[in-house]
């Protein structure tokens, strides 16, 4: 049973697949490439996303992947047997996005290993909500936000 974060994601990782940046890249480039659901919050999104990818935050994940909703993405809830790549900053929100797809009933959903953030690594494109590409220093710098001492719980 999860006693924090890092033991949550890892039980999501004992349920679903994963997937590297520069392996999705390739697969961006096939006949039928994966429908890419990025799970970050807005202004996450805004600032850098994978060209593509669908926004749909992972607070309200559940509805946007269902149909009756004010906020039903009708390209996603009609792709429940198409591949699915779910993508976030690091891979570890993803991974728990994927499982609730998973619950939800999309039979090939993954989830982005590394994130945006190895996307970038990876050196490969991030565009901005004006859909303009940023730059790779830039986005490694928002990416990597610091974390206060209040915050390790010493």
């Amino acid at each position: 049973m999860s006693t924090n974060f890092k033991s949550l994601v890892a039980e999501a990782l004992e349920e679903i697949d994963e997937i590297f940046p520069w392996d999705l890249e390739e697969q961006l480039d096939t006949e039928n490439p994966p429908v890419l659901v990025d799970i970050r919050e807005a202004d996450e999104f805004d600032q850098l996303h994978i060209k593509g990818s669908i926004f749909a935050p992972r607070g309200i994940l559940e509805t946007c992947c269902d149909w009756g909703y004010s906020e039903t993405i009708p390209e996603l809830a009609k792709a429940r047997d198409k591949e699915i790549v779910v993508i976030c900053r690091s891979g570890n929100r993803s991974a728990l996005a994927a499982v609730t797809m998973k619950q939800l009933g999309f039979s090939n959903v993954i989830s982005l290993q590394t994130g945006v953030r190895g996307w970038n690594d990876a050196d490969l494109p991030l565009l901005n909500s004006q859909q303009r590409e940023v730059d790779p220093d830039w986005a490694e710098g928002f990416l990597s936000p610091e974390i206060t001492e209040e915050q390790f719980g010493n």
